[in-house]
């Protein structure tokens, strides 16, 4: 077996860019923000409100967050990240994620982090719905330093990440005298939340996933694996708060961020509080996947759209065939499909997805070898009946999918016009049914990863004129 820990050596998801012309987009402006969040509380209000009439506030503690018994946790040691260092992990990582520099360099006096941030890995347990097992998560925790009492709360969502241990508790390794954070080993979206997020006064709590991090033992990620990704990242963001609670801290408001597969984890994590009776003042999701048979078409070539006025669209990334490994085994494990693998994947191509599935990590050879995504699957997966096992798959795909789930958080979903693993039509959709109170706010030009940049750092032009994640979220804040 090789070494899951080295990375795989293929780009990271978002990794190429191109430019595309901006589409017309209705924005959120400020009469819009404020009306949407008027609907938000008043619909979030009638849905949980009891005899009492008073809704479940997250200020009472871990149990408010749902009706789960709690479980324990262990929160690490303490590591500080001054925010002049965080600065400039920020800023030298910001040309990475500005691919064809679509947005302004970055901006010092803007982006600046106002409070140092304190990081800890905490873990704690939770029962994986699909299989009743019992196992053993971590995550994330930060806070910024010095702060006292009530603070907002944001529980933050990571995108893909082709190895085990590229998580957001692994930013503790900071500690270490020297460490140097790099791109494909350190999860760098995370510290991008805690410079725009923790850095200016909010509280940040990031499940490592299932599967992922110090603690996976045999499990294996549930990838697009719809209620073991909702508990966990509903289990971690309570032992979190149960953690804000033994540091005498309390969450003043409960926001929700995710960008790509972390989008998606996001909208379940979302509908997840929702039916628990938890309120969440907003959510913000980029490169948000919700149709997900239709965004695996896409991937394997099956599906297309026109280009927008004519100009080429960027070509789907090498690392969607990674993506489609995963999430083949994935399904085959969770939701017992046995064989999916061998039904679904061109025989050629077998030993290579095996050998991927089980080690995050393939041989020099069979590198070589690794199928564009439009390649891997068997002809006709997507067009006509090819096995029982491959109909289940996408039978469970579509129960999965949240393009026309009812949100009662105000929702704000960022979609690049020349993302190319998320086509903006793939989004439209969603936008169009999910209700008043969800909006989607175009980012011109931006590729997967200038997406969640430019949600974080963009402003004006760059977002159609709508807020930031920081503005958004501050909006309800100071509401």
């Amino acid at each position: 077996m090789s070494d899951p820990t080295t990375p795989v050596p293929i780009p990271a998801p978002g990794s190429a860019c191109a430019a595309a012309d901006a589409l017309d987009d209705h924005v959120a402006r400020p009469a819009r923000r404020q009306l949407l969040g008027s609907i938000g509380r008043s619909v979030a209000a009638l849905a949980v409100t009891g005899a009492t009439g008073i809704a479940p506030s997250l200020a009472a503690g871990p149990a408010s967050v749902g009706s789960h018994a709690a479980e324990p946790f262990d929160l690490g040691d303490a590591v500080v990240l001054e925010r002049k260092r965080l600065d400039e992990i920020a800023a030298s990582f910001y040309p990475v994620f500005n691919e064809g520099a679509f947005l302004p360099a970055y901006e010092a006096q803007r982006h600046a982090a106002r409070f140092d941030v304190v990081l800890r890995r905490i873990s704690t347990y939770m029962t994986v719905p699909e299989t009743g097992r019992r196992v053993r998560i971590s995550g994330l925790l930060a806070v910024p330093r010095g702060v006292k009492g009530a603070l907002p709360l944001v529980s933050w969502q990571h995108g893909t990440i082709l190895s085990f241990d590229q998580v957001p508790s692994a930013l503790v390794r900071l500690a270490e005298p020297g460490y140097q954070l790099r791109d494909n080993v350190d999860s760098i979206e995370t510290l991008f939340n805690l410079h725009r997020l923790a850095g200016q006064g909010y509280a940040v709590i990031a499940a490592d996933y299932l599967g992922k991090g110090p603690y996976r033992g045999s499990d294996v990620e549930a990838y697009l694996v719809k209620d073991a990704s909702a508990r966990c990242s509903a289990d971690m963001l309570h032992a979190g708060i149960a953690a804000l609670k033994s540091l005498g801290l309390q969450s003043s408001a409960l926001f929700l961020n995710g960008w790509s597969q972390g989008a998606l984890n996001t909208q379940w994590l979302s509908l997840e509080l929702q039916q628990r009776g938890v309120h969440v003042d907003a959510v913000a999701a980029q490169s948000p996947f919700n149709d997900l048979p239709n965004s695996l078409r896409y991937f394997a070539g099956s599906l297309s759209f026109a280009s927008p006025k004519g100009h080429p669209y960027p070509a789907l990334p090498i690392w969607a065939t990674p993506c489609l490994i995963i999430a083949l085994g994935s399904y085959s494990h969770y939701y017992r499909l046995p064989k999916l693998m061998e039904a679904a994947v061109r025989p050629e191509h077998l030993e290579l997805a095996r050998t991927y599935w089980r080690d995050y990590t393939l041989p020099p050879a069979m590198l070589k070898r690794l199928p564009a995504p439009h390649q891997l699957l068997i002809d006709g997966f997507f067009d006509r009946y090819t096995h029982d096992v491959n109909s289940e798959f996408l039978r469970q795909t579509a129960s999965n999918s949240t393009t026309f789930a009812m949100h009662r958080a105000p929702s704000a979903f960022y979609y690049g016009l020349a993302d190319q693993a998320v086509n903006p039509e793939l989004v439209k959709l969603m936008l169009a049914s999910t209700g008043a109170v969800t909006h989607g706010v175009a980012v011109p030009g931006a590729s997967h990863r200038g997406t969640f940049l430019a949600s974080l750092y963009g402003h004006g032009s760059a977002l159609s004129g709508a807020d930031d994640v920081p503005s958004w979220f501050g909006s309800f804040s100071r509401a």
